[in-house]
């Protein structure tokens, strides 16, 4: 397989989706019949479920914790950050999961656009920054409280919310020479718009995944196949 060079004037942007932790033992966040863990995606990921079943959404995330702690980083999340260390503030990551394998993997430059499943946020939006909140809670009591006095809630981008971060992704995308995308198709939105917008602005744009992408003509370069089996010594970086 051939090698990706990466010159030394390069600024990457990496785009990571459900695929690459998905190799790691986590479900994606939609199955086929349009359930996450055996429920309506309404019914624990949307504001509205979190003011009719607060118990429900808590019950669901305490889960997804419970099962995101037996799971380990695999062999793409360990290529990326060592693709970090070698590009140090030209290289930046954006990931669509909320889990942190990341994170433990050694990556420190990205964002969560969707999301963190480690940490908890004011419910009421009283401007206090999240707490970590690794618990898994059996019972919304047990659940704690923001310094203001109001329940915390997930720390999760719900349908119908703004995901993340977004002007640092825009800025992050402007300066990009190029883009990987990993295991994700990039053309949901509004992940597809950091493809398109990339790719306007001349960048080198790359896929890694195990399908053929749906927007393949987006795309310099394809290389199918599991990012954790083909990530691993991909990357050829030219020294400065």
């Amino acid at each position: 397989m051939a090698k990706i060079s990466i010159r030394r004037n390069d600024r990457v942007f990496v785009l990571t989706g459900a695929g690459i932790s998905a190799e790691s033992g986590l479900a994606t966040f939609r199955a086929s019949d349009g359930l996450w863990a055996g429920h309506r995606i309404e019914d624990v990921c949307t504001p509205e479920a979190l003011e009719r079943n607060p118990w429900l959404v808590w019950k669901f995330y305490s889960e997804r914790r419970a099962h995101c702690a037996k799971v380990e980083s695999n062999p793409a999340h360990i290529a990326l950050a060592k693709l970090e260390s070698e590009l140090g503030d030209r290289f930046f990551l954006c990931t669509q999961n909320v889990d942190d394998l990341h994170e433990r993997a050694g990556s420190r430059r990205l964002v969560h656009m969707h999301g963190e499943l480690a940490k908890s946020r004011c419910e009421d939006e009283c401007g206090r920054p999240p707490v970590e909140d690794r618990a898994v809670y059996n019972r919304l009591d047990e659940v704690i409280r923001c310094a203001c006095g109001a329940r915390l809630r997930p720390h999760i981008v719900f349908f119908g919310e703004m995901p993340l971060e977004m002007n640092r992704i825009e800025r992050e995308i402007a300066n990009s020479t190029m883009m990987l995308v990993i295991g994700t198709s990039g053309s949901v939105y509004p992940a597809a718009s950091f493809v398109n917008w990339a790719r306007q602005g001349g960048a080198q744009m790359i896929y890694i995944g195990p399908e053929h992408p749906l927007n393949a003509s987006a795309f310099t370069s394809i290389v199918e196949g599991k990012a954790g089996a083909v990530m691993p010594g991909l990357f050829e970086v030219e020294q400065r």
